[in-house]
């Protein structure tokens, strides 16, 4: 039984190991890909912060004047010294002075390194004519896997005697030995966190099955946020932008403000995705008349059930960005032992087979 364990755990990172090697040191990049992005090209991200930042009306004309193109979203900074980021209707972003609205770079999400990373990681990068990314699938699979993966390498370590001394590690080892102890003792460490990351990195892909399993475990169902509203375009007036998002604001004084979506069609509202105290992520929402400026609606994510705020966690945890330098730096070394686990089990199987 234990020979067929592992044979199946080494078969399961043969089968996913490439994707994975991927995963992980892509997932390592991304921890910290902005700041780098931001240190070596500060000209692009960065502005020298002024007393007044311009009105929201006359930002977002300038804009789609500089680029030519309709504005789908944009996402107002908290540090007064951070340009803000603009989504354009081709798929574009554009980096803007807030304060000027000067255009400072117009780029695709995969020019920076983040971007490229993260499409590397999720989709392979790859889109067919229909600008459908076909691999994300395929790298759910291979995080399934790596669920599955873990599950037995902990089963193979806890069920003989001896575990605990099993889980020193001795630096005067044979090299072979000592990689057999390092690919043990870091993988009993890191076994909860690891679980956790691949079953959250499905569920950017899975969401309605991965939903339907926190939904089981935690014996309730994920509130979501109501439909937005929609709105009765008058024969004679002009949008209304700064009204509009000001008492958008108004609704939820403490709350950050993370992204501003303005509206495609004339009947539709302008909505605002905030982050209010409590919150992992920004996930309230208030929605206003771009005309009357009048609030429509609203959601306050904080005060949601359990299961709906652990649904919320998923992605700042998936990430490590929720408890400071210290989780990030921890996620950094998780996210690359992923690579130590698959090139020491590649390393483990060619020895098995003598192929050197």
């Amino acid at each position: 039984m234990k020979l067929w364990l592992r044979r199946i755990h080494l078969g399961l990172a043969l089968i996913s190991g490439l994707f994975l090697l991927i995963v992980s040191l892509t997932g390592a990049v991304m921890i910290y890909a902005k700041d780098i992005q931001h240190l070596i090209e500060p000209a692009k991200w960065q502005v020298t912060p002024k007393k007044n930042l311009m009105p929201y009306d006359e930002l977002i004309q300038d804009v789609q004047a500089q680029t030519k193109q309709k504005i789908t979203f944009f996402m107002p900074e908290q540090a007064p010294n951070a340009a803000w980021q603009f989504r354009l209707a081709n798929k574009h972003y554009a980096s803007v002075n807030p304060y000027s609205g000067d255009v400072l770079n117009v780029y695709e999400s995969t020019d920076t390194i983040y971007g490229f990373a993260m499409g590397l990681h999720r989709w392979l990068l790859f889109e067919n004519s229909e600008g459908e990314k076909t691999f994300r699938n395929w790298m759910s699979v291979c995080a399934l896997l790596l669920l599955i993966n873990v599950l037995l390498g902990f089963y193979l370590w806890v069920k003989p005697k001896n575990r605990v001394k099993r889980l020193a590690i001795k630096p005067k080892a044979k090299f072979r030995v000592l990689m057999y102890q390092l690919h043990t003792v870091l993988g009993v460490y890191f076994f909860i966190p690891l679980m956790l990351i691949a079953f959250t990195g499905m569920a950017f892909n899975w969401k309605t099955q991965t939903q339907s399993v926190l939904e089981f475990v935690t014996f309730n169902k994920v509130e979501q946020r109501p439909k937005a509203p929609k709105v009765i375009t008058p024969s004679q007036a002009a949008l209304n932008y700064n009204e509009a998002i000001k008492n958008a604001e108004n609704v939820f004084p403490d709350g950050k403000l993370y992204r501003i979506y303005l509206p495609k069609k004339n009947d539709e509202a302008i909505a605002l995705r905030m982050q209010n105290p409590g919150e992992s992520h920004a996930y309230s929402w208030v929605w206003t008349n771009p005309f009357t400026g009048k609030v429509l609606n609203s959601f306050d994510a904080s005060k949601t059930n359990f299961t709906t705020q652990a649904w919320n966690f998923k992605y700042k945890f998936h990430i490590g960005d929720f408890a400071g330098p210290i989780v990030q730096f921890l996620w950094l070394l998780i996210a690359l032992s992923l690579a130590f686990f698959i090139v020491s089990g590649v390393y483990f199987w060619l020895k098995r087979h003598k192929w050197k």
